[in-house]
Parts: structure tokens; C-alpha cells; sequence
């Protein structure tokens, strides 16, 4: 089955490695690029899965989301905690 995954990520430090993550998104599936960091695609892997394919090509201090639409859950690594919070106790009401 396909999931419809958004992508959204942060790289915080100037000089970044922009192409290897754009890469590494792209290979995850078929992609469109909404905005600058935006993407969607469509991937047979689950929100959890997109974000350990892709967080190897960043940094420690990026920031990185995936939203999987077809199945309402999200995973990400490197948000604040008050964020990250916020959206757990949202999520579901």
C-alpha cells in the first residue's frame, strides 16, 4: 500500500548539505516539491520509516517532519520538546 507523506525540514547551520537530503527524499518515492523544504510523496514506506531513510543526510541540530495523510500519524526527530508536546496533545482532539 501507498502513503501520501509530507516532508517538511530545517537545516539550521549556513553551508549544509542541501542536495543529500533533497536526494534522500526523493528516494523514498514519487515526489512533487510543494515549497522550498515541502515535499509530498508518494512512498511505500511509513512516516517512521521516511524519517530513518532521511535523517542520515542531516545534522544533529536539523529539524525534520514526516505527516503521513493516509494513515493521520507523524513522526519526527530534532523538534523542540515543547513543539513536539504540543503536537502529541493535539493530534488526536
Amino acid at each position: 500500500m501507498s502513503n501520501n507523506l509530507f516532508v517538511s525540514y530545517d537545516l539550521n547551520d549556513p553551508g549544509q548539505n542541501y542536495a543529500a537530503v533533497i536526494n534522500a527524499i526523493k528516494s523514498i518515492g514519487i515526489w512533487a516539491k510543494v515549497q522550498k523544504s515541502l515535499w509530498y510523496v508518494k512512498s511505500t514506506l511509513s512516516a517512521e520509516q521516511a524519517v530513518q531513510r532521511i535523517r542520515p543526510a542531516m545534522d544533529q541540530n536539523d529539524s525534520l517532519i514526516v505527516i503521513d495523510t493516509t494513515r493521520n500519524v507523524a513522526a519526527w526527530q530534532g523538534l523542540s520538546p515543547d513543539v513536539a508536546k504540543h503536537i502529541q496533545d493535539l493530534w488526536t482532539k
